[in-house]
């Protein structure tokens, strides 16, 4: 686009300077009212020195951007959807177009409400674009009354919220989470400040969370959280009467200014001094048997208060939260029995003579949290003892009990026969399985552990189906005991199982696992076994404890949702 007789000299001036300035001319540069260029893509191309006044940037900063995506704003500093933006429209359609009394974004983040016109115009040859006239106030809002009152979401805007509350507290089952997410529901969007106070089972109060918005992001004011007075029986005070489960209510700084009727009201006039909130809504979180607490919204920067017409939307968005904050306690309560009664069914280990032994259990990280893994270790007689570790199929409180089954007939059939193999063992296992024990399959490794006449600790095991031992020398020779495979326990069929003896050396280290420390939904079993084994005999100077300790850190693969179970025993230094 060239728009030639408004440079200097004889060389044409064009591009959209030379068409900003045909556009304009001086006449328009002297008009005291701000006018903003744009193109037919709604692009800035130029603007007056009022619009730069008014809108507190510099033509530097203005040339080139988006005008929608720059300057207009909600009342709430959000650009607004651009498929309602009636000034967008007017720009992209080539035609006249006012709207009223509207908000603008200033450089500094401020925002200034200005009426706006759209007029349509062409350059000389053939361009077309706009001039956008932006007048009225031009009080930034931090400058506006505090009795002007914001206006209300749009039903839209309205609905919208609330399905992002449901979509967003019920993709969680972890309640910090879920907190977190409820004030970035409503931070900055309805106030300046969210506080979440949660009552405990035992009906103590606790403030969860306090956010608020600095500097365009949400910041966590942990001086502010933790735990809180006991809710007073009859106080008419806005929080009280949420937590126990009343209507809500609004608040401001004179609602505490009196003599505080409880220690919950001291509280709360110290969060107002410190968060200079002029205006609050509270609103009781329900859920589907109890208050389960209360949403505190204030405002503290924004122009006006909360009204009466406010608080359908908040008890409406407290509602939602109280059904998800419900669900997420009772997942966490169901996942802390699981877990609590897998570890209760896990053995203590008993102590033999001569030998370091430690074991681990790791719950799966993300969606179990309980599984079938598990390891024992018991007296078969005075001189020798059977280790164990296995894994029954599945992820999930069946998973558990049937791990229970295994493990206490595993028991009971190797005490009763202290001489047996353990593969003669594990065969009367399998068969029981079968009949049984509510088990669909499972793996396992069942060993001897026998102190021989030269002094030297042997090792008796049988594998049905499960990974292999790892044998670490002090010296950092690691390998895999790969013998004595056999199928896992409950396919039905009848195959012979091997036993095999391996003398182990001063200072060796024997490593029984589950899957969940080298398999990777990415790699293959092999690769997780390599790692393993490498990482293993790095470690083989360290002591026991620091042992599994460092390979459940730096070996079990961060995308495994399976848990882990480790046994790890390791002979004295000499025979």
């Amino acid at each position: 686009m060239d728009v030639t007789g408004t440079g200097t000299g004889d060389s044409p001036v064009s591009g959209p300077q030379a068409w900003s300035r045909a556009l304009l001319g001086a006449t328009l540069e002297g008009v005291r009212t701000a006018v903003v260029v744009v193109d037919d893509d709604g692009l800035i191309v130029s603007a007056n020195d009022a619009a730069q006044e008014v809108l507190g940037r510099s033509l530097g900063e203005l040339v080139g951007q988006d005008s929608h995506d720059l300057l207009h704003r909600d009342s709430h500093g959000h650009a607004p959807p651009r498929t309602r933006c009636r000034l967008r429209d007017a720009l992209l359609a080539g035609r006249t177009g006012h709207g009223d009394s509207e908000w603008f974004a200033r450089g500094d983040g401020t925002l200034v409400r200005l009426s706006w016109l759209v007029a349509p115009c062409s350059s000389g040859s053939g361009e077309q674009g706009a001039l956008v006239l932006l007048y009225g106030s031009e009080r930034d809002v931090s400058d506006e009354g505090a009795d002007e009152v914001p206006a209300p979401l749009a039903e839209l805007d309205r609905l919208a919220l609330l399905a992002e509350t449901t979509t967003q507290l019920t993709s969680t089952l972890d309640v910090d989470e879920a907190l977190r997410r409820l004030a970035a529901l409503t931070v900055p969007r309805l106030a300046d400040w969210a506080v979440i106070d949660l009552l405990t089972e035992r009906d103590e109060v606790r403030r969860a969370l306090v956010t608020e918005h600095k500097d365009g992001i949400l910041v966590e004011r942990e001086d502010l959280q933790g735990p809180m007075p006991p809710v007073p029986g009859e106080s008419p005070m806005p929080l009280s009467r949420a937590l126990r489960g009343a209507a809500s209510s609004l608040a401001d700084p004179a609602t505490y200014q009196g003599s505080p009727d409880s220690g919950i009201a001291v509280e709360q006039g110290r969060l107002f001094a410190e968060t200079g909130m002029h205006s609050a809504v509270i609103a009781p979180i329900r859920g589907l048997r109890d208050v389960l607490g209360a949403l505190t919204l204030g405002r503290s920067k924004r122009p006006g208060a909360f009204t009466t017409a406010d608080l359908p939307l908040l008890e409406e968005i407290t509602r939602r939260a109280g059904l998800a904050l419900d669900n997420a306690r009772l997942y966490q309560r169901q996942r802390k029995v699981a877990e609590t009664m897998q570890r209760h069914l896990l053995p203590q280990l008993p102590t033999v003579p001569g030998v370091e032994m430690t074991a681990r259990y790791v719950p799966a990280p993300h969606a179990s949290y309980v599984g079938g893994d598990w390891y024992d270790v018991f007296a078969l007689t005075d001189s020798s003892h059977a280790l164990a570790v296995g894994d029954v199929v599945g992820h999930d409180l069946d998973a558990a009990a049937g791990m229970a089954q295994v493990r206490n007939m595993l028991r009971a059939f190797a005490w009763s026969r202290p001489q047996a193999t353990p593969s003669a063992v594990v065969t009367q296992l399998d068969d029981a399985v079968k009949h049984i024990a509510e088990v669909p399959m499972a793996t396992m490794i069942l060993a001897t552990l026998a102190l021989g006449d030269d002094g030297l600790w042997r090792l008796c095991w049988t594998n049905a189906g499960h990974p292999p031992p790892l044998l670490v020398g002090h010296d950092g020779r690691a390998r895999y005991l790969t013998d004595a495979h056999g199928i896992l326990l409950g396919t039905g069929l009848l195959r012979p199982r091997p036993d095999t003896v391996t003398v182990l050396p001063p200072r060796a280290t024997v490593l029984l696992y589950t899957d969940g420390l080298v398999e990777s939904p990415h790699h293959s079993i092999d690769h997780g076994l390599d790692r393993l084994r490498r990482h293993a005999a790095a470690l083989a100077h360290r002591p026991l404890e620091s042992f599994c300790d460092l390979l459940l850190e730096q070996v079990r693969p961060g995308d495994n949702d399976d848990d882990v179970a480790m046994l790890a025993l390791r002979t004295p230094p000499h025979a």
